[in-house]
């Protein structure tokens, strides 16, 4: 109970439910689990900061990201994605909410360009969700399951590589595994993501939810699509050029970075954006986005300390070496292990070669099967993600969803999401663990 990474995660999500910024509440978990450790602070903080270069290539794409949905935007091609859905979906919340769920879906397999469809499409809706007394804690939990369930799910896109890890990891740790196993071992433990969409849809937040003003703010603004007669101009035929030419060369490259800066030039080019507007895009474009780039970096260099001083290894064997060989607790265990780490560090994908390498040893002497273990370190690895306060997975719905400041990232996207979608992974990653 008082290792680093336990501490330190408790420390991060009660700063994070006090409302404490989530970059100073990661910031000090970090110093926490250093000095558990026996690092000084000046140790601690050139640890994390020789570490946030691990996700400075994902940081820099979300800020590029950022900047190019603000010139999309701008173009006022929105306005007729809000408009039709607003005349297809009036007064049909629970379609809205799964309609927004199978948009974020696509964002991971068929068009895998991850949260950065939610800066151009969510806040022109703002207002009709709104109007129509939308609970924005079940448009979070709608987002996050479109940027989670889909690659844990479907080996395509962002579940392609998910998988590959998976598979990779494991055959490193000596369990050789084939990629379509990992697949079918990942089916069970997504149908808790299923069941936790359903739950916060049609129980949860299917009731009318009043925000606290009714202000007319600057994002209302878009909103005025639905009554305006719009006409399809050469800017907008344009826009949708630069679009598709940032999806070819992201897919082409398999490099956000290039994607997201091609989109950004074509947008100059066609003079869609005037050269002189140039720096107040980009200021937008940073304000958007450049906060979860920099709790990315953070929690890159956190997941450095917990990595490079052995505190997830010392959690894994201490764990698992007073619970014994029970499959059924050893499962909860390691599921709940890897809820810890995830919470802390914030990324499914960086975690697996973390937990794998602990995971694999432990699953063959108890007994697990190959299936088993891909589920069990495929659940654990995910479990945390939705939740986490450091994750994309709920930074980028609260991006969308706080366009206006009536959004809490903690209380309204972390909670709920968490609530609804770790919980059932837990119960439906034991039940695969045991069956499979």
């Amino acid at each position: 109970m008082f290792n680093a990474v336990v501490i330190s995660v408790i420390v991060m999500t009660i700063l994070s439910l006090l409302r404490i910024n989530v970059m100073l509440a990661l910031l000090i978990a970090a110093g926490v689990a250093g000095l558990m450790e026996g690092l000084t602070l000046t140790e601690t903080m050139n640890m994390l900061i020789s570490g946030m270069g691990g996700q400075a290539n994902t940081a820099l794409s979300y800020v590029l990201l950022g900047i190019f949905a603000v010139m999309v935007s701008y173009s006022g091609i929105t306005g007729f994605l809000v408009k039709k859905i607003v005349s297809v979906l009036k007064r049909k919340r629970s379609i809205m909410l799964l309609t927004i769920a199978g948009i974020a879906c696509l964002s991971q397999n068929a068009v895998p360009i991850h949260i950065a469809f939610i800066p151009i499409l969510i806040p022109p809706l703002l207002h009709l969700f709104d109007k129509m007394k939308v609970d924005r804690r079940g448009l979070a939990v709608a987002l996050t399951f479109g940027l989670k369930a889909p690659y844990m799910m479907i080996p395509a896109g962002f579940g392609l590589i998910y998988h590959g890890i998976i598979t990779d990891e494991m055959k490193a740790s000596g369990v050789d595994i084939a990629l379509p196993s990992v697949t079918y071992a990942m089916f069970i433990p997504s149908l808790g993501m299923i069941a936790g969409l359903f739950i916060a849809i049609f129980i949860s937040y299917r009731k009318d939810r009043e925000l606290f003003d009714d202000k007319q703010d600057a994002i209302n603004e878009v909103a005025a699509t639905e009554e305006t007669k719009l006409s399809f101009t050469l800017c907008h035929f344009l826009t949708i050029i630069a679009i598709i030419g940032a999806f070819i060369v992201q897919l082409v490259t398999g490099s956000l970075v290039l994607g997201a800066l091609t989109g950004i030039i074509l947008m100059f080019l066609f003079t869609i954006v005037p050269f002189k507007e140039g720096e107040k895009i980009v200021n937008e474009g940073i304000m958007m986005m450049g906060m979860i780039s920099f709790v990315l970096l953070i929690a890159s260099g956190y997941a450095t300390i917990l990595k490079e001083t052995g505190a997830v290894e010392d959690l894994v064997q201490s764990t698992i070496g007073i619970l014994g060989d029970n499959k059924i607790i050893v499962a909860i265990a390691m599921i709940t292990v890897g809820l810890l780490i995830t919470m802390g560090i914030g990324s499914s994908f960086g975690t697996i070669p973390l937990i794998a390498a602990l995971f694999v040893p432990i699953c063959t002497t108890v007994g697990f099967s190959p299936l088993a273990t891909a589920a069990l370190i495929g659940t654990a690895s995910s479990l945390g993600d939705a939740g986490s306060p450091v994750s994309d997975s709920t930074l980028g719905p609260t991006i969308g969803l706080n366009a206006d400041g009536k959004h809490h990232h903690i209380w309204d996207t972390c909670v709920p999401t968490f609530l609804h979608f770790g919980i059932p992974l837990m119960i439906f990653g034991i039940i695969a663990a045991m069956v499979l």
